[in-house]
């Protein structure tokens, strides 16, 4: 967060990285629906977890963690993020399928994009599976 805004105060500096994330999830809603999705939620939460877009294209769900970062190299997803995002993901399927809003023959991914300074997103479908 310091890159971000290195003059604030931490209290600033974290409001600051708020407002650089939402914009980073108002991109990555974007380029989803440019490519066809329409976007279901945004920042669904529950017990298990949270997830920052979660989009439909047919009868294909995607449950995308946005992050936004200096440059597009590093480690971008912990093993605990992920179990997270999953656990996530089957409440909202769980819950999608008791309120008949599931197809019977959906698939899901989880996919990841990332957002880099005066770089065009990157959209990695499929970044990692529930097992």
């Amino acid at each position: 967060m310091d890159r971000l805004a290195p003059h604030l105060e931490p209290g600033h500096r974290r409001k600051a990285a708020n407002r650089f994330g939402a914009r980073a999830e108002m991109m990555a809603a974007w380029l989803l629906r440019a490519k066809g999705y329409r976007i279901l939620a945004r920042r669904y939460r529950n017990r298990a977890g949270e997830i920052d877009l979660i989009a439909r294209r047919g009868s294909h769900f995607a449950f995308v963690e946005v992050k936004a970062r200096a440059t597009f190299q590093g480690e971008v997803l912990t093993a605990r993020q992920r179990a997270r995002i999953a656990r996530a993901a089957q409440g909202w399927l769980a819950d999608a399928a008791g309120h008949g809003r599931l197809p019977e023959d959906y698939s899901a991914s989880f996919d990841l994009i990332v957002i880099a300074p005066w770089r065009l997103p990157r959209h990695i479908c499929a970044v990692f599976d529930s097992a």
